[in-house]
């Protein structure tokens, strides 16, 4: 049997550095919201595959349909050969996006091809090129969707230089000290002075920022963008590769704020764990492109299109919204009460929609001082206790929760119990450290 040690060792010699790890464990099997290593340790699963897994690992109706449609076929091409799995999806993803005005969808592969599609398909409809994005934001890796990314490090270290035409904002944090007021003023100093709104094809945006921190942008800051795209013939993309497919309580994020993008881009939990992402779109606008002009070898598998409607049939008959909503305060209650029971000043913030909830770590209750070392220790002795949790943050300093929807209220009492020995572990470590 191989060890993880066996396996860490074959990885360092096979695989590049450049893709990182979170730990040295390899996994060996995993359901609902529990996996297993290869040396047969449990661990309850808060990550989800980093939001993947919103009806968890193989759901029984999403493995069933992927077992169907691969007694058909695996692979023709869409653009070959179309296929019934992915009009009957585009369809149902149409009806299923916010606002009445009628949309189309595009399928592809990757979060990251989505956000490109995008944008060709915003600067096809506008004639324009610049586009906007926000600081903390991720858009992916590739060298465009780079660019838009607004975190040096890791992801564009040494990769320069970046695409032209991209333009950043600050995005309204409360908790960082930039307000809504500030980032619109930020974006009225760029139409005056870097790039006139006449030249600016698209604004991206995350309403609920992924890896820079699960901060959610404000209901009215959203109007208010949504509005000034309208007036100067800008195309709104929302980026909902995270926090789409009920994470926090809604479908879709943008639907707390009660506006219609132009454009959204999917990913991540919309095939259950099959590689799948997309661009739903206002019609006149996805039909910009001539023909020819978007597609892709593997864009829209027949596999994970069985898988996606299959996602999709799941959150409505599981009411996984609703269950967002109740794993969401579930986990504010127990974070929160944290900080009152056991008097950790390090608790600087809990916050979130749904069940996509942050945690940020700090020095004494201050804002100002992010603490990166507590919460690189957390998610090491977190693991080592059973317990798989990420962190994020354009500082380093957040653990974000993303646990399937479909957990049980046992296990995620269970995982929030050993999340509370792990961080006083650490907490306590950090003390006796001082002491020594």
């Amino acid at each position: 049997m191989s060890t993880n040690a066996d396996l860490q060792k074959l990885r360092e010699s096979a695989v590049p550095r450049g893709v990182s790890n979170l730990l040295p464990v390899f996994t060996a099997r995993a359901l609902n919201s529990e996996l297993w290593d290869v040396e047969g340790k449990r661990y309850i699963d808060f990550a989800a595959g980093i939001a993947v897994l919103n009806t968890g690992h193989l759901h029984p109706t999403v493995k069933a349909a992927v077992a169907v449609q691969l007694e058909n076929f695996s692979h023709t091409c869409f653009q070959v050969t179309q296929y019934e799995g992915y009009v009957r999806l585009a369809d149902r993803l149409n009806k299923l996006a916010p606002g009445a005005t009628p949309k189309k969808t595009i399928l592809l592969s990757t979060g990251a091809e989505a956000v490109e599609n995008a944008v060709k398909i915003a600067r096809a409809y506008t004639k324009r090129s610049a586009v906007i994005a926000f600081s903390g934001a991720f858009h992916g890796r590739t060298m465009y969707t780079m660019g838009l990314t607004g975190k040096v490090a890791p992801y564009k270290t040494g990769f320069g230089p970046m695409p032209g035409e991209i333009y950043h904002l600050p995005f309204p944090a409360e908790y960082l000290g930039v307000s809504p007021a500030e980032s619109l003023h930020a974006l009225e100093t760029l139409f005056k002075s870097d790039v006139e709104p006449s030249r600016v094809a698209a604004i991206i945006i995350e309403p609920v920022q992924g890896e820079g921190g699960f901060y959610s942008a404000p209901v009215e800051f959203l109007k208010e963008l949504r509005r000034l795209c309208t007036e100067h013939g800008i195309v709104l993309i929302a980026d909902e590769v995270q926090t789409g497919f009920a994470r926090t309580g809604k479908l879709f994020a943008i639907e707390h704020a009660g506006i219609e993008p132009d454009l959204m881009t999917i990913a991540k939990s919309l095939a259950g764990g099959f590689p799948l992402s997309g661009v739903i779109g206002k019609a006149e606008i996805m039909d910009a492109p001539g023909p020819g002009g978007l597609g892709g070898t593997y864009a829209g598998s027949p596999i994970s299109c069985a898988a996606a409607l299959a996602v999709l049939e799941v959150i409505e008959k599981e009411s996984l919204c609703a269950r967002a909503t109740a794993i969401g305060a579930i986990l504010k209650q127990r974070l929160n009460s944290l900080r009152g029971k056991h008097s950790l000043t390090c608790i600087g913030d809990v916050r979130g929609q749904g069940a996509m909830i942050a945690l940020e770590l700090v020095k004494n209750g201050d804002a100002k001082q992010p603490d990166a070392d507590l919460t690189k220790a957390l998610v090491q002795r977190a693991a080592a206790n059973g317990l798989l949790i990420l962190s994020c943050g354009t500082r380093a300093n957040v653990i974000r929760f993303l646990a399937p929807l479909t957990i049980s209220d046992a296990t995620l009492a269970e995982g929030l119990d050993i999340l509370e020995r792990s961080l006083l572990d650490c907490v306590g470590s950090g003390r006796e450290a001082k002491r020594a």
